[in-house]
């Protein structure tokens, strides 16, 4: 097994399927002790026996990261179970698309409430440690991955609030990444474009027909495993190397 992070802590958000859990499988495989974040415990246990029988070390942490309490709780769970936090990847998303004329105002306050206001939650409470970690670790460096999107680069018709909270996502990283990362926390976004996971199934029958099966049945999209090998890139970087945008495209679609 690779050591590229021996003795450091991951905190991956959404990482019960698709690009969380195989960056968890990923990071563990390069050493990191692994809390792996979501809300659906089943799976949570089923990926931390998986990567305990391949010899890494997970811990599965039942949390809704849209209450900053259980946000805060998942993080603070994490530093009792294993002493420290190094790497926080913040992938859980929601993606619901459509018009805006006449849009479900609920499905905006999902998204919203998952992909910014869970993301600020967890950040908040992380970074303490991380700056810990950057200042008395293995590595003298810690890590935030956000994991955003192509919607946060360019906005088309039909994706109005998940480009807004993708958009806002990137933003929210670069503000970031100029106030800690002379610290050694490195903050760094990264940007797939269409990947194989459950995003587009949350839509309505309707959405999936008209906007998002003709697409994958046209494109040779991005497997987890992909993104999964980007986060790893941007966190095994050395010290003085930090990446701060990654952009992921499948070649069908760039």
């Amino acid at each position: 097994m690779s050591s590229k992070l021996t003795g450091t802590v991951a905190l991956v958000t959404g990482a019960s399927s698709g690009i969380g859990a195989a960056t968890a499988r990923r990071l563990a495989e390069h050493g990191a002790a692994v809390a792996l974040v979501a809300r659906r415990k089943d799976r949570l246990d089923d990926l931390a026996a998986e990567i305990e029988k391949a010899g890494g070390t997970a811990l599965a942490v039942e949390a809704d990261i849209t209450d900053r309490s259980q946000a805060e709780a998942a993080v603070q769970q994490t530093v009792d179970r294993f002493g420290r936090l190094d790497i926080l990847v913040n992938n859980a998303g929601l993606m619901l698309l459509g018009p805006v004329v006449g849009a479900d105002a609920e499905d905006w306050d999902r998204m919203i409430a998952v992909n910014v206001q869970g993301l600020l939650s967890t950040t908040r409470a992380a970074l303490p440690h991380l700056l810990h970690a950057a200042d008395d670790g293995p590595r003298r460096a810690a890590d935030i991955v956000n994991i955003s999107s192509i919607a946060g680069r360019v906005a088309w018709g039909g994706y109005g609030v998940y480009n807004l909270t993708k958009f806002g996502v990137n933003g929210f990283t670069e503000s970031l990444r100029q106030e800690v990362t002379k610290r050694h926390v490195r903050v760094g976004v990264l940007e797939p474009g269409g990947v194989d996971t459950e995003l587009g199934s949350h839509n309505t029958s309707e959405v999936r027909d008209a906007m998002i099966d003709p697409f994958y049945a046209q494109t040779e999209v991005l497997a987890p495993e992909d993104v999964a090998d980007g986060v790893a890139y941007m966190v095994t970087r050395p010290r003085h190397a930090a990446v701060s945008e990654l952009w992921i495209m499948p070649t069908d679609q760039a």
